[in-house]
């Protein structure tokens, strides 16, 4: 997203947002334009070669207005969520003297604001784990017949009190924080002149001053000796740059992923389940490409993100199906209870007195699991007398 002039494209960002939808989240870059008169980074009718684009950076950073056409549109709608990130950011900066620690902080107070609904969402995945046994004995009892089934299994949730979207918002707002925090982090941080989206009084310089071909950004972006608003590689593999941000923010997609999964069940033969496994191990890797193009503030943010959603997935879930791995499973995780356990609710029953449909698949699935206990004790028995 930009947040100057509508002269800027959105289709950059909008890609690799909407890629990041799939690989559990990572974000997206901007693809600017030059100013009016100038050719753009994407070479449209009419720009003259003989033209040097302006920096980006040089731009003065303005609120978008709204337009004709969908993308600017865009852009002013996210433009009251971008003022509040970037003067939250600014107003911790200026009591922090340090931008790293400025991220850290607004993500931290960001995730506490939203704690109620992502414990909404976690608990109601839990819950869906909960029901999969029953959810398998309904697609037998109506094998062949998806109408029915739907039906059966809308019934179903109803009289369990559980809501298979009650954890979209999250998810919404996850995207709805993201793309105006990269355009604070890649654009707040490296623009000349952001005065006109804080009331705070920043000093900034009226004109870009340029060192080495670099325009110098009125905040101070580099922390730590890192520049945190721009990307922050640690060495190039097939010309990728690979970033330790980057994999650190991957290695902890893949324990907050892990945590999620119910335990692995061997009589599941579910292919959806053994996708959902494989793509738990191969988004992350995906991510670690995204280190030479995101800057490294936007990786400090998501980290940190990361980190508050492994809490709380443990408070509420506890570990779930993170061990073991490659056969290590350490005594701390055996049999752990989480804090806050998650339990199904009960069936609701008829209002007739006759068994409700949950209340009759429970018990299709509790017989179920009892009959399989028994045969395998009889078939030890007799093989034992062989």
């Amino acid at each position: 997203m930009t947040l100057s002039r509508p002269r800027r494209s959105w289709a950059g960002p909008l890609l690799l947002i909407a890629l990041i939808a799939l690989i559990v989240l990572v974000v997206a870059a901007c693809a600017p334009l030059g100013v009016p008169g100038s050719p753009d980074a994407s070479g449209s009718p009419g720009a003259s070669p003989t033209v040097t684009p302006t920096p980006n950076a040089a731009i003065p950073l303005e609120p978008a207005q709204p337009g004709a056409n969908p993308v600017s549109l865009l852009a002013w709608l996210f433009t009251p969520v971008f003022w509040v990130l970037f003067n939250a950011l600014v107003v911790l900066d200026k009591l922090t003297g340090n931008i790293a620690i400025a991220i850290v902080l607004m993500t931290i107070i960001m995730r506490a604001i939203l704690i109620v609904p992502f414990r909404r969402q976690i608990v109601s995945q839990r819950r869906m784990q909960l029901i999969q046994p029953e959810m398998r004995e309904l697609q037998k009892r109506y094998k062949g017949d998806r109408a029915k089934l739907a039906t059966a299994q809308q019934q179903f949730y109803r009289e369990r009190g559980v809501s298979p979207t009650s954890g979209c918002l999250p998810l919404l707002l996850q995207f709805v924080l993201l793309i105006p925090m990269y355009s604070v982090i890649s654009q707040g941080l490296t623009n000349f002149n952001p005065q006109a989206m804080t009331p705070i009084d920043l000093n900034c310089s009226p004109t870009p001053i340029i060192v080495d071909g670099v325009v110098q950004p009125c905040l101070n972006a580099v922390a730590f000796g890192i520049n945190w608003g721009v990307p922050e590689i640690l060495f190039y593999v097939a010309g990728f740059g690979i970033s330790a941000l980057a994999l650190m923010s991957a290695a902890l997609q893949f324990v907050a992923s892990r945590m999620t999964l119910p335990p692995a069940d061997p009589t599941n033969s579910d292919p959806n389940v053994r996708i959902q496994r494989q793509m738990i191990v191969f988004l992350p890797l995906i991510s670690i490409l995204y280190g030479g193009i995101l800057p490294a503030g936007l990786f400090i943010y998501w980290i940190f993100t990361t980190i508050f959603s492994v809490v709380q997935q443990y408070l509420i879930i506890g570990w779930g199906s993170m061990f073991p791995i490659l056969g290590w499973h350490p005594a701390f995780a055996r049999d752990h209870t989480p804090r806050f356990p998650v339990a199904l609710p009960a069936a609701t029953p008829s209002p007739d007195g006759k068994p409700s449909l949950a209340q009759s698949v429970d018990r299709a699935t509790s017989a179920a699991s009892t009959i399989k206990s028994r045969q395998r004790g009889r078939q030890g028995r007799r093989g034992r007398r062989r």
